[in-house]
């Protein structure tokens, strides 16, 4: 392998990708529009739940409680409601997606047994809405509760009773906040680094054949290793470019902690960086025609990084014939340690398995489309 033939082909390359617009239009554009859309328009965060009440009471207790509700920003009062009636049209409607119903003698009972009941409705045909909104409305209660105790026990002169009760004081690491959006942009990186990546590699054979280049391509003395590295260098570096855009973007944008290593980034997004870019290059070869190459590129990276890398449904809740599967699909290993590198701050000697899991899938995809290419019209 010669390096000037090997440059010869990357300067080829990189004017190829200059002058054609749609190629431009994936390597700078599509990044920036990726990571707008997906980092605003992807949140797994539950705010702003509108919700009806339907004050009976109509109390300074039972207007603290729904103060309550309101104050912490995971719901919003949007209608105060006359009678059950109106509540459950309001539902139907759909002008709120929960509703708080406080009986007619609240304060009383509470304030006589020291323990009092409020319904709460849910609209479940969005269940995870209706799942998150019912642990943030049995927070808020449980809160309340614990004020009344408080104020009681000042009342009476006396502590509130406390037999046989647990005080759960739960403590959160590394996204301190429950913010999804630390969890989620991390693994945009992986994703668009995956679309990136494949779709322009896949373009480079092809277009040889569809252009009626091949031949003369093949009469040069060039090798099959000159001219799989030749066509990769300048992808390469557009994918490393593009994903040095997308991590500063995640860090200094939208305020993803980084608490790890940036030489361990690097080394790792360019381990997937050589697995993406391989498969692209692979697919090319293989398939002699640009539409079919990127559709089938598309289909090969795309989709398993966004369903089965654990970037938006987490693995370990999913069949186990399916995480099974999951092993076997490179970005599960990137993403896990985009991840662990930015919210952890884990150094590259605690994520052994998935680097060298990535480095292995990276030879095994270089290797494949090294053998792929040779060099005759078949």
């Amino acid at each position: 392998m010669k390096l000037r033939r090997l440059l010869a082909i990357a300067y080829k390359e990189t004017l190829q990708v200059w002058r054609d617009p749609r190629s431009l239009a994936i390597a700078l554009l599509m990044p920036a529009m990726q990571m707008v859309l997906l980092g605003y328009g992807i949140s797994l965060d539950v705010r702003h739940v509108p919700l009806c009440v339907y004050d009976q009471e109509h109390s300074q207790t039972s207007r603290a409680l729904i103060a309550d509700f309101s104050a912490g920003g995971w719901f919003d009062v949007v209608a105060n409601l006359p009678n059950e009636r109106a509540l459950r049209a309001a539902m139907d409607r759909g002008t709120c997606t929960g509703a708080l119903e406080i009986p007619v003698d609240f304060t009383r009972v509470l304030t006589t047994t020291g323990a009092a009941n409020v319904q709460v409705v849910f609209d479940a045909t969005d269940a995870n809405t209706t799942n998150i909104a019912t642990g943030y409305a049995q927070g808020i209660v449980a809160q309340a509760s614990a004020d009344f105790q408080t104020h009681w026990g000042q009342a009476h002169a006396r502590p509130p009773p406390t037999s046989g009760v647990v005080d759960l004081q739960p403590r959160v690491w590394f996204n301190e906040g429950l913010d999804s959006r630390n969890f989620i942009v991390p693994g945009v990186v992986a994703v668009i680094l995956a679309l990136v990546g494949s779709q322009l590699t896949s373009l480079t054979v092809a277009r040889e054949w569809e252009r009626g280049t091949m031949e003369q391509l093949i009469s040069t003395p060039v090798t099959a290793l000159e001219l799989m590295f030749g066509k990769l260098a300048p992808y390469f570096l557009i994918g490393m470019i593009d994903a040095a855009f997308c991590l500063a973007a995640a860090a200094f944008w939208f305020h993803v902690p980084f608490r790890g290593s940036l030489v361990a980034l690097l080394v790792t997004t360019a381990l997937f960086a050589l697995v993406v870019l391989g498969i692209g290059y692979l697919l090319s070869v293989r398939i002699h025609n640009q539409v079919r190459a990127s559709q089938v590129a598309l289909l090969v990276t795309l989709l398993p990084t966004t369903m089965l890398s654990g970037y938006t449904f987490p693995l370990d809740q999913m069949p186990v014939p399916v995480q099974a599967v999951s092993l076997f699909v490179f970005a599960r290993y990137y993403v896990t340690i985009l991840r662990a590198v930015f919210l952890k701050g884990s150094p590259l000697a605690l994520l052994t398995v998935p680097v060298l899991a990535l480095a292995l899938t990276a030879g095994l995809i270089i290797w494949l489309a090294a053998r792929a290419f040779r060099k005759r019209l078949d």
